[in-house]
């Protein structure tokens, strides 16, 4: 693993583009999370999650700048998050991860961040 603030620095924005793109290939087709997903803001959700990522690890702030604070737990609020529901989130982006080919360190802080973060966000029980 490497520290967080090195993520972006060792992927840059084509690293994190392909791992967003490569979880949002997956969303519309899935059973349980396809659905809290609004289908005309896919794209959207694309670009925010992106920004939120590069941001977080390292890059340009963009996605405070457009938006504020990210405040993760008030924006899912609305989204019934159980522990299945994190888990299939975890399980599309373990495999968005193997699809993207990040190198293996920054493969692994993000890994450990998804996981802790998605665990973070369950909001039913």
């Amino acid at each position: 693993m490497v520290p967080e603030d090195e993520v972006y620095g060792r992927i840059g924005e084509a690293g994190f583009a392909r791992l967003v793109a490569a979880f949002y290939r997956r969303i519309p087709s899935d059973d349980l999370l396809g659905p809290m997903y609004p289908r005309h803001d896919l794209a959207g959700a694309e670009q925010r999650l992106c920004d939120f990522l590069v941001g977080r690890f390292g890059g340009p702030q963009r996605y405070i700048a457009r938006r504020g604070h990210p405040r993760l737990r008030m924006r899912h609020a609305p989204f019934p998050i159980d522990a299945s529901a994190r888990d299939r989130w975890v399980a599309l982006m373990d495999a968005a991860l193997a699809e993207a080919a990040l190198e293996p360190d920054s493969a692994a802080t993000l890994r450990a961040f998804f996981a802790d973060t998605a665990s973070f966000l369950i909001n039913r029980g």
